[in-house]
């Protein structure tokens, strides 16, 4: 097996197993909130919490991962969303503890993914990276889903304690994969990358006259970055809300309160799992047949049923999880193309950079939309706690008028100079 082989394996079993924290919240949200009399604003707060951690860390992990390297950067986020993250097992105590563990958590969990695609990106050369960065970015789903895989069924049957416990844990075996198995490619392996990054940069833009950023100015990279925007207003959200729905869905159809928790949260798994092979399966499409109209159909298609979730609450649970594994696959189907496409439309020197920038301005959406549809649902339900809330409906109603910005960004790109650049034309 060859060395960067072996480093991907061991980053991607890392990525699942340290990101099982991201939604172990949300897993056991219906166990937490009745214990501590949470609303559903307040449990909508502490979501946004953990992504705005996320978002105050993600910029800058990149900048220190330059100045004292990718892996110690990765190595000690994992560690430290290892230590966050059970610590919320022993020290939740009600509103603000839970509140500021969460977003001690997020802080960690923000300088884990950006420094790893980095690190990726030094063992791999360009033409091998979309696969690779992939993978990674399907990992991360896959670590979603087992959060509530694990936590929801150890909850309903152990308490809220043990499902987040055992979310919490395996971040101390994938801290220490990153310290004691992963290293940083020698010096001569990442000079030939970053020749390869040149030389592809300079043949992509010689025959042209339309350059990209900084030269070619940034209204290509700009657009894409508000689809972008659109798309994680609707993706975060609805993955942190829809295992509550799950639930509260399963509990109206009969359900005991125990079964519905760990049945919806088992859909909710499933539902955010179908969504892994959809990154890869469309990122494929969008090389053939162009970034702007995959961007355009996968949006369209997720936000359309979005608008229409909500009013089936109370209808059968299988048409109910039917939909719902629609929107699984759409929702996050686009996420790899607006990366892809930024990087074709700047400058191969400034990729790191407008990658953080864009996944900051995409996760800054993620901070506001849970908090929203938290604070909607509350009104709609006269604070009542999320599985006995009756109206869903203008929660993902929310969601999906936030995701238009997303095929809106579609339509105009195709109308700017650098979006010629995006797959060689085929844009």
């Amino acid at each position: 097996m060859q060395q960067r082989t072996k480093i991907f394996i061991l980053m991607v079993i890392s990525m699942v197993l340290g990101y099982l924290p991201w939604y172990n919240f949300s897993a056991v949200m219906n166990y937490i909130a009745k214990d501590f009399n949470l609303s559903s604003d307040q449990t909508g707060m502490i979501l946004s919490a953990f992504q705005m951690g996320y978002v105050i860390v993600v910029i800058l992990s990149g900048w220190i991962a330059d100045k004292v390297g990718d892996k110690k950067v990765v190595a000690w986020a994992t560690l430290s969303t290892a230590v966050f993250s059970t610590a919320f097992t022993f020290f939740s105590s009600g509103f603000w503890s839970i509140l500021v563990l969460r977003l001690l958590t997020g802080l960690s969990a923000g300088a884990i993914y950006v420094p790893g695609m980095a690190l990726l990106s030094k063992w791999f050369p360009p033409k091998e990276r979309g696969k690779v960065i992939g993978g990674y970015t399907g990992a991360m789903t896959l670590a979603y889903a087992g959060g509530y895989f694990i936590a929801g069924p150890l909850a309903s049957n152990f308490g809220w304690q043990v499902g987040i416990l055992f979310t919490s844990l395996p971040a101390f075996i994938a801290a220490y994969i990153v310290f004691f198995m992963v290293h940083e490619p020698e010096e001569s392996t990442y000079e030939e990358s970053t020749k390869q990054d040149a030389e592809e940069s300079e043949s992509s833009y010689s025959n042209t006259d339309v350059k990209p950023a900084p030269e070619g100015g940034y209204v290509g990279p700009s657009v894409i970055t508000a689809g972008y925007m659109g798309h994680m207003w609707e993706l975060y959200a609805f993955w942190g809300w829809i295992g509550p729905f799950m639930t509260a869905s399963a509990f109206k159809v009969g359900y005991s309160s125990a079964e519905a928790v760990s049945l919806g949260n088992f859909l909710a798994a499933l539902i955010i799992v179908s969504g892994a092979p959809a990154v890869y399966v469309m990122g494929k499409i969008a090389d053939k047949w162009g970034r702007s109209k995959t961007i355009f159909m996968c949006s369209i298609f997720s936000l359309v049923a979005q608008l229409f979730l909500g009013f089936l609450h109370g209808h059968s649970l299988v048409f109910v999880t039917l939909v719902g594994f629609w929107i699984g696959f759409w929702v996050v189907a686009d996420s790899g193309i607006y990366k892809a496409g930024l990087t074709e439309m700047v400058n191969f020197r400034l990729r790191s950079t407008m990658l953080g920038i864009q996944s900051a301005a995409g996760y800054l959406m993620t901070v506001v939309s849970p908090y929203v549809f938290g604070v909607v649902l509350d009104l709609q339900n006269n604070g009542a706690d999320p599985m006995h809330a009756e109206n869903w409906s203008l929660p993902f109603i929310i969601l999906g008028l936030g995701a238009i910005l997303a095929p809106i960004s579609a339509i105009i790109i195709r109308k700017t100079r650098q979006g010629s650049l995006m797959v060689n034309g085929k844009y």
